[in-house]
């Protein structure tokens, strides 16, 4: 089921925006086997099997790759197979025996995806690196925080998973889709500081042509403006507001009973932290739930600030079925949405690898005849 139904990939483990890729990519209907190291390694979050979500939907193997029989497998189903990716760093895959080059050269049609945070080349290449550092370098960890503040360290989503993972599936489908014209399979270079990079376009823009202040938490939409921000409510919860139009902002200052003669022009730099002032104390009157009842609905470009405990709850989420609970465990659908070709129920990771590899390979050879 799913769009991406009779698509089988081969994923060699790794961490963050490699699992991601091919969780999404499998949530779509692809047939993704994911080979496992036959040792436990010092590599992002430990957690129970159950709550790695970003290994559900997918059957796993353990082998080492040291050993040349391991490697054999591996091309066997290469051989047969739409998609690799590999997480490595770079020329460790090469070494194993499983570059592009040899992979390649079984299977000609290949789609070799790898996912690096520098990059393939350049002078950090190899480099150690996580999240954080990938958005230090493109420029977006630096636009981040409030004024007068540290960069804020955000989690792991412009960089991991929206710089890195949602690249590499972009980079891993358009590949395939010209391999089937073409009848070539290719090398898709997917690096965090790429993506990141292509992200923040529309920041680069506004840079250049001289709408964006390098300070922190001086501009439209890194808080600096009163009608882009969020408030704390009288019960200590938070809301968030971001009228950016005119006729929003003033339907936002009319609900909260506020004179938008006194609090200046909404584009007036210099009236806005005056503006702040009065509308966090407007906000500070009432509890979360009393605005939610206000204001929620409206034209005002408002919503609460939920936690991932409450986000599942909010009645707009549970109309839509964005989570969904698989085997007791609260977690986001796949996404996007299909008309026709509907992805399933997602499957739960794997307690214990237990692939039998023999018969996948001859299964893929004969679905590829």
């Amino acid at each position: 089921m799913g769009p991406l139904q009779g698509i089988r990939i081969v994923e060699l483990a790794g961490i963050g925006p490699g699992p991601m890729a091919c969780m999404l990519l499998a949530d779509l209907g692809a047939t993704v086997l994911r080979i496992d190291r036959t040792e436990a390694a010092d590599l992002g979050v430990k957690r129970p099997a159950k709550y790695n979500l970003l290994l559900r939907n997918r059957q796993c193997a353990m082998l080492d790759l040291k050993q040349p029989t391991a490697v054999e497998q591996v091309l066997e189903l290469v051989e047969n197979a739409d998609v690799l990716i590999e997480g490595f760093r770079p020329g460790v895959a090469e070494r194993l025996g499983l570059g592009p080059e040899i992979c390649l050269a079984r299977n000609a049609r290949l789609v070799y995806g790898r996912m690096t945070g520098w990059g393939q080349t350049g002078p950090l290449a190899h480099a150690a690196g996580h999240d954080v550092n990938y958005l230090a370098l493109t420029g977006a960890l630096n636009a981040i925080g409030r004024k007068d503040q540290a960069p804020s360290i955000p989690l792991a989503l412009a960089g991991d998973m929206g710089g890195g993972a949602l690249y590499l599936v972009m980079g891993v489908l358009a590949a395939l889709l010209e391999a089937r014209g073409s009848g070539q399979g290719q090398v898709v270079d997917a690096a965090i500081v790429d993506g990141a990079a292509s992200l923040a376009t529309s920041f680069y823009g506004l840079h250049a042509a001289g709408l964006w202040d390098e300070r922190r938490g001086t501009n439209i939409l890194d808080t600096g403006a009163p009608f882009y921000e969020v408030y704390e409510c009288q019960d200590g919860g938070w809301i968030s507001v971001g009228p950016i139009e005119a006729r929003f902002y003033a339907q936002l200052l009319q609900k909260l009973d506020l004179d938008a003669a006194a609090l200046g022009d909404q584009h007036d730099r210099g009236a806005w932290a005056q503006a702040k002032v009065q509308i966090a104390q407007r906000f500070k009157s009432r509890t979360r739930q009393q605005w939610c009842d206000l204001l929620e609905g409206s034209d005002v470009c408002f919503a609460p600030v939920l936690s991932f405990a409450e986000a599942p709850q909010h009645a707009h989420m549970k109309a839509r079925g964005t989570f969904v609970e698989v085997e007791g465990v609260v977690q986001p659908a796949p996404a996007p949405r299909f008309s026709r070709t509907v992805p399933a129920m997602p499957r739960a990771p794997q307690e214990r690898p237990d692939a039998d590899l023999a018969a996948i390979a001859a299964e893929w050879r004969t679905a590829r005849r």
